[in-house]
């Protein structure tokens, strides 16, 4: 049996637009934040300490490698109320009150898939 002309050309064209349709890979990661479900809790961290300050800046992704206002500095939690949004604790920020509470939020967040 052979293909007309015509049907070796629609042949091709829908070859191409299903090759054209098809998944390709991502384009690479950038620096951005780790999700905050793949970010795992430390076991129990001081507050304050630069652990958990550590993990909190991984968690919401204020800093950009190693760019950004210093670890507990005010600009710091500032960005941090900025992340959560509504969220946000109404302590004062950088207080221990705000820490706790900011350390709650982000703890049931890790949790949920």
């Amino acid at each position: 049996m052979r293909l007309a002309p015509t049907h070796i050309f629609f042949a091709a064209a829908l070859a191409c637009a299903l090759a054209a349709c098809s998944p390709s890979e991502p384009p690479p990661a950038r620096d951005a934040p780790t999700p905050r479900a793949q970010v795992e809790a430390p076991a129990n961290p001081a507050l304050g300490s630069s652990e958990w300050y550590a993990w909190v800046d991984r968690t919401l992704g204020i800093t950009d490698n190693g760019h950004g206002p210093d670890r507990g500095s005010a600009e710091w939690n500032a960005a941090v109320q900025h992340q959560l949004g509504q969220e946000a604790p109404q302590a004062a920020p950088g207080s221990p009150e705000w820490q706790q509470a900011v350390d709650a939020l982000l703890r049931t967040r890790a949790t949920v898939p």
